[in-house]
């Protein structure tokens, strides 16, 4: 079993985080345009935020960890078939992806701890307010939140797409090296 990136594969862990935070991240976006449609009386009206809020939590927990073995693994190297643009335009991307999750992860931070309460991941721990600007942060912050959970959809939805692209039209192992199979 690899674990490790090599040269020409994704190690068993890089995939693991790849489309366990792809995965988290489609299921916090449902979740959260589920729970902002709740009322008061609704019996997920209080609850939902607190899975959102321990799951974001956790999120950036793991993003941390995907950006430091991202170094201490580094990546495939990029195919020879690969033109300088689509290059350049992978790495803009991930990295795009990047900040745009960790600024989604910041401002859901910002909205949660707004009233200066801290924030209770699943009553393992607390992470605390460090910042407290009530209405006016939480209504920024909140704008932020959403136009960027957007923003990590749409993109995402196109990194999906380059990878479809390079599968069935360029034919050559992209998709194959995010999916764990054999390079073939």
């Amino acid at each position: 079993m690899q674990w490790r990136n090599n040269a020409s594969r994704y190690g068993h862990l890089s995939l693991l985080l790849h489309w366990g935070v792809a995965l988290t991240v489609y299921g916090m976006f449902a979740l959260g345009l589920w729970m902002v449609t709740l009322g008061y009386y609704d019996s997920w009206y209080h609850s939902a935020p607190e899975i959102h809020k321990s799951i974001g939590i956790l999120l950036f927990i793991v993003l941390i960890f995907r950006v430091i073995w991202r170094w201490i693994s580094p990546p495939p190297k990029a195919l020879s078939s690969y033109s300088k643009l689509t290059r350049i335009s992978a790495h803009v991307a991930h990295m795009l992806l990047y900040l745009i999750l960790f600024s989604i992860l910041i401002s859901g931070y910002l909205i949660s701890t707004a009233d200066g309460q801290a924030i209770s991941v699943f009553d393992w721990f607390t992470v605390p307010a460090l910042f407290k600007g009530e209405g006016e942060q939480a209504d920024l912050a909140g704008n932020i939140h959403l136009y960027l959970a957007w923003a990590v959809v749409v993109l995402s939805l196109l990194h999906a797409a380059g990878a479809l692209k390079h599968h069935f039209i360029d034919k050559d192992i992209t998709l194959k090296r995010m999916l764990g199979m054999k390079n073939k």
